[in-house]
């Protein structure tokens, strides 16, 4: 695992305990690394947490633009996995709820 996985995993894991989200650009900052970056860091985790049937933590982050919601991308890689998301909303909703009980 790189460190950059490692940083983001525990973010991730901070987050969902406390029921928050964060902007990708903030959580970039964050970690001091390039939205590319964070990006495919992203996309792995979802890898992981799709083959665990685990519920993605890339739900966590939004966009600047997406009211909220994760940006295109993570329901493109969720498609790509396999996820069926006919409700963005409602999904992200859900997802981000089970993180928080899970972390709880």
């Amino acid at each position: 695992m790189s460190e950059l996985d490692a940083a983001l995993a525990g973010r991730l894991a901070r987050l969902a305990a406390r029921g928050e989200t964060i902007g990708y650009g903030a959580l970039a900052a964050e970690l001091g690394v390039r939205i590319a970056d964070l990006t495919a860091a992203l996309e792995a985790t979802m890898d992981h947490d799709a083959a665990r049937g685990e519920p993605l933590r890339a739900a966590l982050l939004f966009g600047k633009l997406t009211g909220g919601l994760p940006a295109r991308g993570f329901f493109d890689k969720a498609a790509a996995l396999g996820i069926r998301i006919d409700d963005p909303a409602r999904y992200v909703a859900a997802t981000r709820a089970q993180l928080a009980v899970k972390h709880d």
